[in-house]
C-alpha cells in the first residue's frame, strides 16, 4: 500500500508572499528589483497561476530576510509537518 503524503498548501504559501510583500510596502517593482525576478513572475506567483522555481524562492527568501524553512512552513498549513507525529 502506497501512503501519500498530504497536498502542500500552495495557497498558503503564495498568500505569504503577499503578506510580507504588503508588510513592507513594496511594489512588485521593487520586489522585482529586490530579486532580479521579472514582475510577472511575482505576480504569477502570488494569483496562483504558478508556484516558481527553488531558485525563485531562493532570491525571495533573502529579499524578505526570511530562510527557505520559514517560507516551505506554510506549505503544512491545515496538516501536520512531517515527523511532527514523533515529537
Amino acid at each position: 500500500m502506497t501512503i501519500l503524503p498530504p497536498e502542500p498548501n500552495l495557497d498558503a504559501l503564495r498568500m505569504k508572499l503577499a503578506r510580507l510583500r504588503g508588510e513592507r510596502g513594496w511594489t512588485y517593482d521593487e520586489l522585482a528589483s529586490r530579486t532580479g525576478l521579472s514582475r510577472r513572475t511575482l505576480i504569477e506567483i502570488e494569483q496562483g497561476r504558478t508556484i516558481g522555481s527553488l531558485p525563485t524562492w531562493h532570491a525571495l527568501g533573502h529579499a524578505f530576510d526570511v530562510p527557505l524553512g520559514g517560507l516551505f512552513a506554510e506549505l503544512c498549513e491545515g496538516h501536520a509537518p512531517p515527523g511532527a507525529e514523533n515529537r
